[in-house]
């Protein structure tokens, strides 16, 4: 048993043994004899002092600082949200100080840390009270996934940003990793103030936050204002991430580790573990810059890689564990006939919905609502595809691209339509239709309708696949390696799956271990990017945030081909599907095989979702907007396998054509859209579930 003397005494030994270490290592050819004798008072020649004062020193001080202010936050979070998944990383502050920075960057060509702390303050200002404004009313795993929805949302405007600006991108792409080499003196020192404000803050709040995690009423009662202890904290969360995050970038999983550690090892009074988190994320953050400058020599790993491999693993924990208390909806059970039935009637679902149509010697029975609802879901795609091909700066009309479809318009706009926009439209329609039906089959496979391709990191093992495959080959092109997206697919899903437990049988702690996994992929994507050319990163960076830039019909093919095989697989598996809405024994009591049914369907899903990642990257959200908006649209009766292809379709269209014309003189990547989008329809989707 570890008493709190012993935790203190063994953290500040091993962050003495860190310090030690980092002043040791890293670039520049020094004897560790030399940089010892230097900073015991001896001489040295000039490189020796640019290494030590000007490289290592402030890297290692700067280490100090944001991995204290990093842990002490996510404490704090944590705390007043009675969240132990809270973390300024997963809740989004850090993604909200990352857009105020690369604001900043753009309108004023901010550079020095006070600019960069400045605009970090706004950014992490408003995503700080966006999530305690939303926190109050959502359970713990519902929390972390409406932080990935403004996350979603934030870093979608940052992305569109940087398209706009190659030289801005150029200096993201690194800091975005979170990395602390070359950090100047000045800028540590800038940022100082701000977070011994916070420490402060934090240390005045120990008192108030021990109350309020009696519950608000007993907080009052113990003279305390829960209210002011919320404003309280969330400045103290917004000083400290923000300057964190202006020095080193953001840094993910930080805060979560040092809360579980401090809660692990002292489960007593608060101010004890805000020190330990402090501390903790010290510890943690200067660890894995010295790992960062020995794994890989003569190059360095990205810090917040490695940190995220530690935190990944400890979010899955934490969200399996008994601490996270399961909230209303968490838990999605399997309903049973009779209560599906009563649904339906409330609904308004009557058999009088299926109407016969006969012929002499055939019948069919046609359910009028889905059809109805496809036949509009179609006349909105084939709008959509009109839409898409006139806009632009030719000006054509909608009759002109009529004509120019056609092939009997003017010879320029045939041209234009049939030869550049018309293959990307239908680049766009075949990866958005393999979405949509893919976000259906999983949605109904988990009984949730959260439970997507690109929220399960499906889409970005796809990625993670192709990125891998192509830049390791000498082809020109990522899209040569198309086949190959169905197989990262696969392997994610497989790793999710087996992590989890299986499909369904966690409610929101299955999506939460699905988000763990999507997070360390995207810091794997990142690290890609980082180490490729600038021009060569800028094209793969925009399809690797979803773009169908460039895309023409050679690309769509196996996608078309795959949708050609699996639309009518799964329309035949329909009624086994339906089926599998309830629990196994009613399933397997109705003939069906619950297990091989759900087998070749999710292998299905996955399949589609690798598909459409070869097109057109990992297009977020498609998959989790389709299906729920094509079944609002043909009611609860049936799954929506034609509706949500044909709404998957139209959504990613209208997508890259609005990304197409937004801008003047720079294309936004059709993924950026809908990431901008689909945070807040993620964000609906979870209070709607909370409601109902």
């Amino acid at each position: 048993m570890f008493t709190q003397a012993r935790v203190f005494a063994l953290g500040a030994a091993a962050l003495l043994a860190l310090c030690a270490a980092s002043m040791l290592t890293g670039a520049g050819r020094v004897a560790p004899g030399q940089v010892i004798g230097y900073l015991l008072g001896g001489g040295g020649d000039g490189h020796l002092r640019m290494v030590v004062d000007t490289l290592r020193l402030p890297r290692t001080l700067a280490a100090l600082v944001v991995g204290a202010a990093l842990g002490v936050s996510g404490m704090l979070l944590q705390s007043v949200t009675r969240n132990p998944l809270a973390e300024t990383g997963l809740l989004g502050v850090n993604a909200g100080a990352a857009l105020g920075v690369v604001a900043g960057i753009v309108t004023v060509g901010a550079q020095s840390g006070g600019a960069y702390l400045g605009w970090a303050l706004g950014g992490a200002l408003l995503a700080t009270g966006l999530v305690l404004a939303v926190g109050a009313r959502l359970s713990p795993l519902k929390l972390v996934l409406a932080g990935a929805a403004l996350s979603a949302t934030l870093t979608g405007i940052t992305t569109a940003v940087l398209v706009a600006d190659p030289v801005t991108f150029d200096q993201y792409r690194y800091w975005i990793l979170g990395s602390l080499a070359g950090v100047p003196m000045d800028r540590v020192l800038a940022i100082t103030p701000a977070v011994v404000a916070g420490l402060v803050m934090a240390a005045f709040a120990a008192r108030p936050l021990a109350a309020l995690a009696l519950g608000d009423d007993l907080a009052v009662a113990l003279g305390h204002r829960p209210g002011r202890t919320r404003l309280w904290v969330s400045v103290a969360v917004t000083l400290l991430s923000a300057a964190a995050v202006a020095v080193a970038g953001p840094i993910g999983f930080l805060g979560l580790l040092a809360g579980y550690v401090s809660r692990t090892l002292l489960a007593g009074r608060v101010g004890p573990r805000i020190v330990l988190s402090g501390l903790a994320g010290a510890v943690v953050l200067l660890g894995a810059d010295v790992l960062a400058r020995v794994l890989v020599r003569p190059y360095e790993a990205p810090v917040s890689l490695l940190v995220a491999v530690l935190g990944a693993p400890v979010l899955i924990v934490v969200a399996r564990s008994r601490a996270v208390a399961a909230g209303p909806g968490d838990l999605v059970p399997a309903r049973s006939p009779r209560r599906t039935a009563r649904r339906g009637r409330g609904a308004g679902v009557l058999p009088s919905d299926t109407r016969a149509v006969r012929g002499r010697r055939w019948s069919v029975l046609v359910p009028v609502r889905s059809s109805a609802a496809a036949a509009l879901l179609l006349a909105v795609t084939a709008a959509a595809v009109v839409a898409a091909v006139a806009a632009g700066q030719s000006g054509m009309t909608a009759e002109q691209a009529l004509r120019a479809l056609a092939g009997t318009g003017e010879g320029g706009h045939v041209l234009l339509v049939q030869e550049i926009r018309l293959p990307r439209v239908v680049a766009g329609l075949v990866a958005g239709a393999a979405l949509g039906l893919s976000g259906c089959l999983t949605q109904a496979l988990a009984r949730n309708r959260l439970a997507t391709p690109d929220m399960l990191g499906i889409n970005q093992g796809a990625v993670m696949a192709i990125m891998a495959a192509g830049m390791s080959s000498a082809s020109g092109t990522l899209f040569a390696h198309w086949w190959i997206g169905p197989v990262g697919a696969l392997a994610a899903a497989v790793a999710v799956f087996a992590v989890s437990g299986g499909i369904g049988r966690q409610g929101y702690r299955f999506i939460v271990t699905g988000l763990a996994l999507t997070t360390l992929a995207g810091a794997l994507t990142q690290s890609l990017l980082a180490w490729q050319g600038l021009g060569s990163a800028t094209a793969v960076h925009s399809w690797s945030v979803g773009s169908l830039a460039g895309r023409d019909y050679g690309v769509a093919l196996p996608v078309a081909a795959g949708l050609a095989v699996l639309v009518p697989a799964a329309l035949v598996l329909a009624r086994r599907l339906a089926v599998l809405r309830f629990d196994e024994d009613v399933s397997a009591g109705l003939g069906v095989d619950p297990g091989r049914t759900r087998m070749f369907l999710l292998v299905t899903a996955v399949v589609l979702a690798g598909l459409a990642a070869g097109v057109a990257g990992p297009v977020a959200f498609v998959a989790l907007a389709a299906p729920v908006i094509a079944a609002r649209l043909a009611g609860p009766a049936r799954l929506p396998l034609i509706g949500a292809p044909l709404t998957g379709a139209a959504l990613v269209v209208i997508a890259d054509t609005a990304g197409r014309v937004a801008a003047d003189g720079a294309e936004i990547p059709v993924g950026v859209v809908t990431s901008i989008l689909g945070g807040p329809f993620l964000l609906w989707t979870l209070l709607s579930d909370r409601r109902s």
